[in-house]
């Protein structure tokens, strides 16, 4: 009975500490700034360029001659490279986003700084805990004994509790600061896999490009080497000087030379897509793209500039630096006032198991303490203002970044407008270079014009033909600049799934897995 009495007591000491050690966390105050989400650019208004664009782009025929146009406000859907409309395209990069490396990478990464987060809050929310339990044999001298030497048994158990009040708010900045950190990590998975998307895209396209440019300059090619074979036959028979057939031949090697160039752009731009994707450039299967088989989109969303600085990944993990720099400030500042510590024991001592915890052989303790700051040299001051600019630099890094991303839009949209009227121009253009050199082959035929003026006609067809085909693909490439510019869209992956697996999660096209 005096032993459950004498446990009754101590429960309610322990409950009376633990109801003290509670109360003064909770009394705690954070020190240091409580750090607001940046606002928008005050001077962003409703455009992104000096003088508003036109609200639909030039239009011209052929691949990549659609017009464009533009949708303010209107929303980006999460796997935006759909609006190509390329089910290869799609497939491709669905398959990188689970196989890349670099996104394996920024995913474990992400689930180490969660887990780092996890083990500082375990070790700085919670009272530590810790159980001790021992058995040991030993002799005492009988020289110190007293009562005479003698052998026994030692048995003895305890429980440990130590507890930090967050008194002034060192353990809620210093988590706070940690979970930013986690967020800072989440978008940079998010950036990861803009980039990774976009890359696949902008590859797939410069891939159509120059496989496009290398069917044109083989059909020019092509065209000259017949014309070179009738003025061998004229050579033949006299009806024209050497010179002319050295002139033309050296106009077919001219053109044959640029074909090694394309074709080794055109191989790299395949392994570069195969890595992407996470194979070995030597690994079959990889689709093959050409224009025609993208579709230029007709309706491009354009997010409200007062919006672009939530939708950017680089500009929200640009926000949690600037988030755990706020949150150091109160660390430092919290680092100048005392600290207190509680701490707890109950346990027991016996010279045989059984008697372990009786009310003759348990002890128990409780204590408090407090260490404050007298005299440092100024150390912890210093350490405030460098916190305060370390906060200054990053506010400035976060300015930067929202500049820069201002730009990249901009850019986009003009890119946008003024290809599009660039194609509308070089379609033209290739248009009468084509009329010219029919009419020119034909007066050639009949002897009215010089072979100088042939070739020349020649030429001009050659070169107006592979920029058609650059300013084409430039089209698509300044579109997806777009949406990679504005984000990507990954705000709208349903249940907030990691970004890797989320593309598993919708299937375009009304198509499932």
């Amino acid at each position: 009975m005096r032993n459950q009495k004498f446990k009754h007591l101590q429960w309610r000491a322990s409950r009376a500490g633990m109801a003290a050690l509670a109360a003064a966390a909770l009394g705690g105050c954070a020190l240091g700034p409580d750090f607001k989400t940046p606002s928008a650019p005050a001077n962003a208004g409703d455009s992104y360029t000096p003088t508003p664009l036109a609200a639909t782009t030039a239009a011209s025929s052929g691949p990549g001659g659609a017009a464009q146009q533009f949708a303010p406000g209107q929303d980006i859907p999460a796997q935006w490279w759909t609006v190509f409309r390329s089910p290869a395209l799609d497939q491709l990069i669905r398959g990188a986003l689970e196989q890349n490396p670099t996104m394996a990478a920024a995913e474990a990464s992400l689930r180490q700084t969660q887990e780092l987060y996890n083990a500082q809050a375990g070790n700085l929310v919670y009272p530590s805990v810790n159980g001790q339990l021992g058995v040991s044999r030993q002799k005492v001298s009988a020289a110190t004994a007293g009562n005479g030497a003698g052998v026994f048994n030692l048995y003895n158990a305890s429980v440990n509790v130590a507890y930090t009040p967050d008194v002034f708010g060192a353990t809620r900045r210093t988590l706070e600061g940690a979970r930013a950190q986690v967020d800072y990590q989440r978008f940079q998975v998010e950036a990861t896999y803009l980039a990774l998307s976009a890359n696949v895209v902008t590859t797939a396209i410069r891939e159509a490009s120059l496989r496009a440019q290398l069917k044109a300059t083989r059909e020019v090619l092509d065209a000259l080497t017949k014309q070179m074979g009738v003025i061998e036959k004229q050579f033949e028979f006299g009806a024209i000087p050497r010179n002319t057939l050295l002139t033309q031949r050296n106009q077919v090697a001219q053109i044959a030379a640029t074909l090694p160039p394309l074709e080794k752009a055109l191989a790299q731009s395949r392994h570069q897509l195969s890595v992407l994707a996470g194979k070995l450039p030597s690994e079959a299967g990889m689709p093959e793209f050409s224009l025609e088989s993208l579709t230029l989109p007709e309706s491009l969303p354009v997010s409200l500039p007062s919006a672009l600085v939530r939708q950017r990944p680089d500009i929200r993990a640009s926000e949690e630096q600037l988030h755990a720099a706020s949150a150091q400030i109160g660390v430092a500042t919290a680092a100048q006032y005392p600290q207190f510590t509680l701490s707890g024991s109950y346990g027991s001592s016996a010279q045989t198991f059984g008697k372990l915890f009786d009310s003759q052989t348990t002890a128990w303790n409780l204590a408090g303490g407090l260490v404050a700051p007298i005299f440092n040299g100024g150390a912890l001051s210093a350490q405030r203002r460098a916190a305060e600019a370390a906060y200054d630099a990053a506010a400035a890094q976060y300015r930067a970044t929202v500049l820069a991303a201002f730009q990249n839009v901009a850019d986009s949209l003009r890119a946008l407008d003024s290809d599009a009227a660039s194609l509308k121009a070089q379609a033209e253009a290739e248009s009468l270079a084509a009329e010219s050199l029919a009419l020119a082959t034909e007066q050639y035929k009949l002897g009215g014009i010089s072979y100088l003026l042939l070739l020349d006609a020649q030429r001009v067809y050659q070169q107006s033909h592979v920029s058609l085909v650059q300013a084409q693909a430039a089209r698509y490439a300044d579109t997806a600049a777009l949406f990679q510019a504005l984000g990507g869209g990954w705000w709208n992956r349903s249940g907030g799934v990691p970004a890797a697996t989320a593309v598993s999660a919708a299937a375009p096209y009304g198509k499932t897995k």
